[in-house]
């Protein structure tokens, strides 16, 4: 039994097809076959059910892909190992970062590639529920989202704390206000994400009276702003994703008197702190960045909770 054999195995059942697999571990369809064959006949079982589209998995099958998981994730742990006692940054890393938070992408990654080459860093989009889940499991190794959570095997890592705008159409009256008060937006319209964001968590904790006409389950900013122009009401935006509008959008934003109503922005990982280095290079360079970004502003943390 070999690694190798154990990764062939766990990509035909998440394939559902030999061909497929072996098109996802750059080796031929035959030399794939052969080695999950040579696995099977070694451990006296099949483990595929062939001959089904796509391919399913015996009943013992099931159990041997859930170790064989296990057993590639503890050898993955040795290189990683290696490089914290090293203090070596390289290496594949699995960030997941929640929707709303995507803006900040382009801002950073570049800076770090450039810094950190023998980084091979997978960004996986995820909600902030199952960016938690997944980071408990350990099938990504850290994520980016709107924090605090308090959770017991989760360290936090804060980034930059991020105010929220309000982007407000021409015609209503309060496009004539300088500087918003909460109170201000009080029995408006609001229009907010679905409510698996966080953020819409966030927005229905700073306003105690929200008026809904409609129900909308939206789960983007853009298709927001659409509405609140075509006169459905006003919305609440992060103010990074804010300074991506154009300029005739951005007339539309106001801005909140101090302490603005904002969301904390952190890294987060497992207690296991094995890909620490590459954690602090990713935390210390967008908490640099977003400095340039975002001024320093007395602020009122909203909890994603």
């Amino acid at each position: 039994m070999t690694i190798t054999q154990l990764e062939y195995l766990i990509a035909v059942s998440k394939y559902g097809s030999f061909t497929k697999a072996s098109e996802k571990c750059y080796v031929t369809q035959p030399t794939l076959s052969m080695q999950v064959q040579n696995l099977e006949e070694e451990l006296k079982i099949k483990i595929f059910i062939r001959g089904t589209k796509p391919i399913q998995l015996t009943e013992v099958g099931e159990k041997v892909i859930e170790q064989a998981n296990i057993i590639i994730r503890e050898a993955l742990k040795m290189k990683d190992i290696v490089s914290y006692e090293k203090n070596y940054i390289g290496g594949e890393f699995k960030l997941g970062i929640i929707p709303t938070i995507t803006t900040i992408l382009p801002i950073f990654l570049k800076k770090f590639n450039k810094k950190y080459p023998n980084v091979n860093l997978k960004i996986i989009e995820l909600n902030s529920d199952t960016l938690i889940n997944q980071i408990l499991t350990e099938d990504i190794d850290g994520g980016i989202t709107s924090t605090p959570l308090n959770h017991d095997n989760i360290n936090e890592i804060p980034l930059y704390y991020e105010p929220f705008v309000a982007y407000i159409p021409t015609k209503s009256k309060l496009s004539e206000i300088d500087n918003l008060k909460i109170e201000d937006l009080e029995y408006s319209s609001i229009l907010t994400l679905k409510e698996r964001h966080c953020f819409a968590k966030q927005t229905s904790k700073i306003f105690k009276n929200i008026n809904q006409n409609f129900d909308f389950n939206i789960g983007n900013f853009e298709t927001l702003i659409q509405l609140s122009d075509q006169g459905f009401g006003i919305t609440l935006l992060p103010i990074l994703y804010s300074k991506t509008l154009s300029e005739e959008k951005i007339k539309k934003l106001k801005y909140f008197d101090e302490p603005e109503p904002a969301r904390q922005v952190s890294i987060i990982y497992s207690k296991n702190k094995l890909k620490s280095p590459i954690i602090n290079a990713l935390s210390n360079l967008i908490e640099h960045i977003s400095r340039t970004l975002i001024k320093p502003n007395d602020v009122k943390i909203i909890s994603p909770k």
